[in-house]
C-alpha cells in the first residue's frame, strides 16, 4: 500500500516539474510586426565599373594593354501580403565589355604566348521570383533581417574575337541558366518610407546550357552543374528600397 502511495506521489511530482518547465523554460522568441500587411516594396540596384590599362601585369600575363567595362540595373517590386512576409519579383540586366589590346603569356623563361586584339562582349537578362520573411531585432522598428528564398531564369548572348585579318577568330555563344538560392540579409530604415539592405548569398543550386558556334562552323554543347552551401562573399550586393 505504501508502495502504491509512493509511486502516484512519484508520478504527481514529475507531472508537476514537467508543467513548471514548460511555462517558465520557454524561449521567449517573440515576433513583433517589422513591416506590416499591405505595404508595397520597390527599389533598384545599380553597379558600374570600369578600367583601363596600360603595361600592367597580372600574375603570368605580362604587358597587358586594354580595358573593360561593367554595368547591372536590377529593379525589384514586392508585395507584403501578410505582416513580415513579402512576394514580389525582380528583373535584371546585365552587359560587360573586355577588350585587350595586346599581351604576353609567359609561362616561363624559354615558353610565352601574345595575344592581340582580344575582344569579348556579353549581355544577359534575368528574371527572378522571390519570397522574402522579415524578423525584427526585438521591439526595434530600425534595424532587422529577412530572409529571400529566390528561384531566377535567365538567358543572355555573348561573342568573342581574336586576332584581325585573315588570323580573325570568333566563337558566339547563348546561354540558358536556372538558379535557386537563399539569400539572407540585413535591412536599416532612414525613415518611415526609405531603407538600405546588403543581403548575401548562401544555399543555392545553379544549372547552364550554353551553345557556342565558332567561325560559323564548329558547334559545341556544354551543360554545368554547381550547388553552393557556403556564404559567397562574390554575391554581396547593397541596395536602396522604399515602403510604400
Amino acid at each position: 500500500m505504501f508502495r502504491k502511495q509512493l509511486i502516484i506521489t512519484l508520478i504527481f511530482i514529475c507531472t508537476a516539474l514537467g508543467l513548471y518547465s514548460q511555462e517558465h523554460f520557454r524561449r521567449g522568441l517573440d515576433q513583433y510586426t517589422f513591416i506590416p500587411k499591405g505595404q508595397w516594396i520597390t527599389g533598384v540596384n545599380v553597379s558600374f565599373s570600369q578600367g583601363e590599362y596600360k603595361d600592367f601585369q597580372f600574375f603570368i600575363v605580362e604587358n597587358i594593354n586594354g580595358n573593360n567595362y561593367s554595368f547591372k540595373v536590377s529593379p525589384m517590386l514586392m508585395y507584403c501580403f501578410k505582416d513580415n512576409m513579402a512576394a514580389g519579383g525582380r528583373l535584371s540586366y546585365q552587359r560587360s565589355l573586355i577588350k585587350v589590346d595586346a599581351a604576353n603569356v609567359i609561362l616561363d623563361s624559354e615558353t610565352s604566348y601574345d595575344i592581340d586584339n582580344l575582344y569579348s562582349l556579353s549581355h544577359n537578362f534575368y528574371g527572378m521570383a522571390c519570397f522574402r520573411n522579415y524578423f525584427s531585432f526585438g521591439r526595434n522598428k530600425r534595424f532587422g533581417m529577412f530572409a529571400e528564398a529566390q528561384l531566377e531564369f535567365g538567358g543572355g548572348e555573348s561573342k568573342l574575337c581574336n586576332g584581325s585579318g585573315d588570323d580573325l577568330t570568333g566563337t558566339f555563344q547563348r546561354n540558358y541558366s536556372v538558379n535557386v538560392g537563399l539569400a539572407p540579409g540585413m535591412i536599416m530604415f532612414l525613415n518611415n518610407y526609405s531603407a538600405v539592405e546588403v543581403n548575401v548569398g548562401v544555399l543555392g543550386f545553379n544549372y547552364t546550357h550554353t551553345k557556342a558556334t565558332t567561325d560559323r562552323i564548329y558547334v559545341a554543347n556544354s551543360n554545368s552543374k554547381s550547388a553552393n552551401f557556403k556564404i559567397n562573399l562574390l554575391s554581396i550586393s547593397f541596395g536602396v528600397v522604399f515602403y510604400l
